[in-house]
């Protein structure tokens, strides 16, 4: 699709010492030849060409070929629509119960932004799937995954929500994962080569081993949203929110991780960055959209959320870690910093990570509600890429008045229930509609070095 047309943007915003000038071009992204997900299941008719690909997730820079900039981007878990609970677990709809999470070329020539070049992540037994993994391991969500039809799906504990990648230097690329949360090292073409995830204590069962152990405590959901790679080599994952710490300190921690492994010692160190607490109506509420490794110290990072009035913000920081305290040797049981207001963080000797607002995303115009790719161009230059969840959401047919999804329950002949009454409400999917359902890439280049 045509590139929209670029914009100088003269910007006295209050995290400018001065007015400083922004050149932000915008662009949606094609897909050659229709490429799209194909969907034949139970509401089929409200897509008739399938699903939009929901590129975005992640987002690389990979460099200068003649006059095209390339980009590499990954997927989440695949089309999946919001549900009632079943029983007292979290339910999602997987509209496509075998999509395979992929990576895709964007290339930007002569005004076009097109992503091509689809590669699907795969393992030893072939391709992976989006599934949320079986109850009981550490990276289970314990949600319930649905077909369209509402009945259960089985999972293989093969199932990835990748959400960033970058560089291995190797020739692959490290991907990070929400659900363990995961780090994942595969080859140019895809391949899986080894998977990092929360090391298990005495009697708990993980998929993968590695990292510490208090990551087990992400929201569900809510785990690495972000990964970059350092230049001296170190790999830089970002938790997406407030680690849950026993289920009780969600809304009491006034930072998320950020969690540094070397490939090559396998040693690993963890910051807090500090979220905009003041911002929120609850601090679980922030959430980190994606990081890029500037130099060994520093970083740029969205964060994100809604609001106390119910409003979407982005906001892209550089983050610096020069100062800030390695959080391993504070972690100790019964008294992790998660439970501690800023004032006891402070008087315990821990110094959070400094950040500095660079830009205001909504201020410049930005109408998707999620910034979730972030890729560094050169010193001045990045873009900015939104994930349109494949185009999908759910609506509710004839629902009882004055009530929300979360109200009902799904039962295992896939019916819902309403304070355990049979009812006839019912669930559909439809499509986005656009802005929403567009793949949207911003470049943006500032006056001055980041």
């Amino acid at each position: 699709m045509k590139k929209i047309i670029p914009i100088l943007i003269s910007c006295s915003f209050s995290f400018y010492s001065l007015a400083e000038e922004i050149t932000v071009e915008r662009y949606i992204i094609s897909f050659p030849d229709g490429y799209h997900v194909s969907y034949k299941g139970k509401f089929a008719s409200a897509f008739p060409n399938g699903f939009p690909v929901g590129v975005g997730s992640g987002f690389l820079f990979t460099g200068n070929t003649k006059d095209a900039l390339n980009f590499l981007t990954v997927t989440d878990r695949g089309p999946n629509a919001n549900a009632p609970n079943a029983g007292e677990n979290e339910a999602k709809i997987f509209l496509t119960p075998d999509f395979t999470p992929q990576l895709m070329t964007i290339r930007l020539q002569n005004g076009k932004a097109e992503a091509v070049d689809a590669r699907l992540l795969r393992d030893e037994n072939g391709e992976i799937n989006g599934l949320p993994l079986q109850n009981g391991v550490i990276g289970s969500t314990n949600e319930v995954a649905l077909s369209d039809t509402l009945k259960t799906l089985s999972s293989d504990n093969r199932g990835l929500d990748t959400e960033g990648i970058t560089f291995d230097g190797k020739g692959g690329y490290w991907l990070c994962d929400e659900y363990g949360p995961f780090l994942i090292n595969i080859d140019h073409k895809g391949k899986i080569l080894s998977i990092h995830g929360p090391h298990p204590d005495k009697d708990e069962r993980a998929i993968a081993g590695g990292l510490p152990n208090i990551l087990k405590w992400r929201q569900p959901n809510r785990g690495f949203e972000g990964v970059t790679r350092m230049p001296d080599g170190r790999i830089i994952a970002a938790v997406q929110s407030t680690l849950d710490i026993y289920g009780k300190s969600k809304n009491k921690a006034v930072f998320t991780r950020l969690v540094i492994f070397n490939p090559v010692t396998g040693k690993t160190e963890m910051y807090g960055y500090p979220i905009d607490k003041d911002a929120y109506n609850k601090n679980s509420d922030a959430k980190i959209g994606d990081i890029v490794a500037l130099d060994n110290k520093r970083i740029l990072l969205i964060e994100q959320g809604k609001d106390k009035d119910g409003k979407m913000r982005n906001i892209i920081y550089t983050v610096d870690l020069s100062n800030a305290s390695e959080l391993t040797n504070f972690d100790n049981t019964g008294d992790y910093p998660e439970f501690d207001n800023q004032e006891k963080i402070t008087s315990r000797g821990i110094i959070l990570a400094d950040k500095t607002k660079i830009i205001d995303l909504r201020k410049l115009g930005w109408q998707q509600e999620k910034a979730e790719g972030l890729a560094l161009i050169d010193n001045k230059s990045f873009a900015v890429m939104n994930d349109n969840d494949f185009g999908v959401k759910t609506d509710m047919q004839n629902p009882v008045e004055g009530t929300k999804l979360k109200d009902y329950r799904v039962t295992s002949l896939g019916t819902l229930t309403l304070n355990e009454k049979p009812v006839t409400t019912t669930l559909n999917v439809k499509p986005l509609t656009k802005p929403e359902s567009d793949s949207e890439m911003w470049i943006i280049t500032l006056s001055k070095q980041l």
